[in-house]
């Protein structure tokens, strides 16, 4: 005869009955994007604005072949490799204090951002080298159009790199003053969500501007 499952059966203790599934599921799911939600609002937004950037790009260049091709040869690849070395070690860095202060090794989570910190600095210093030789040549936005687009785009990258470097530089502070650890370091998921797309945007920028032909 079946039992009414509102009735406890005798000898069943509510430690033997068959395990429920839990309450609060939802929150026991994995994120799917890393640190505050709210920055990639942020991040989504940053990418549409440069994606139209690259879109005109594309377009115009394509009405001026012969131009862009010319000045585009006036570029230091060598400086725009460098810094795309740079800017790739700088996630590696990144990504290195994010698996330090998962396991509470708060020390190396601040050791690896003051280290990603140095290799955007570098990144910094080559592009203002390369700026100081276009400035000197006596070029600006009103030289070309290829001009114009290339100082635009990469002026406006340089911007996003000095943001990404304050973003880190208060991460690493909070993460030393004792902020962050295992269980909580959304923060630290946070600034290196946001670097990484300033590298994402340079790993495509340098290809497109400097040497696509």
């Amino acid at each position: 005869m079946p039992t009414d499952p509102g009735i406890d059966e005798p000898g069943l203790t509510p430690d033997s009955r068959p395990e429920s599934l839990p309450e609060e599921l939802p929150d026991q799911l994995p994120r799917l994007l890393p640190g505050d939600f709210a920055i990639w609002f942020f991040i989504f937004a940053e990418l549409l604005v440069f994606g139209i950037a690259f879109i005109s790009y594309a377009v115009v260049r394509v009405q001026n072949v012969e131009m862009f091709n010319e000045f585009q040869l006036t570029l230091n690849r060598e400086l725009g490799a460098a810094n795309t070395l740079l800017l790739i070690t700088a996630s590696y860095f990144v990504v290195r204090a994010i698996h330090a202060i998962r396991k509470d090794d708060v020390r190396g989570c601040v050791r690896w951002l003051y280290a990603s910190l140095g290799c955007g600095a570098g990144f910094l210093l080559l592009k203002s080298v390369e700026y100081y030789g276009k400035f000197s040549e006596g070029i600006n936005l009103s030289t070309n159009t290829f001009y114009m687009f290339y100082l635009s785009l990469t002026m406006f990258h340089f911007l996003h790199v000095i943001l990404g470097m304050i973003i880190l530089f208060a991460v690493a502070i909070k993460a030393q003053l004792g902020h962050y650890k295992s269980t909580e370091h959304t923060g630290v998921e946070t600034g290196a969500s946001y670097w990484h797309m300033v590298d994402l945007v340079w790993i495509i920028l340098f290809p497109l501007v400097y040497i696509i032909r």
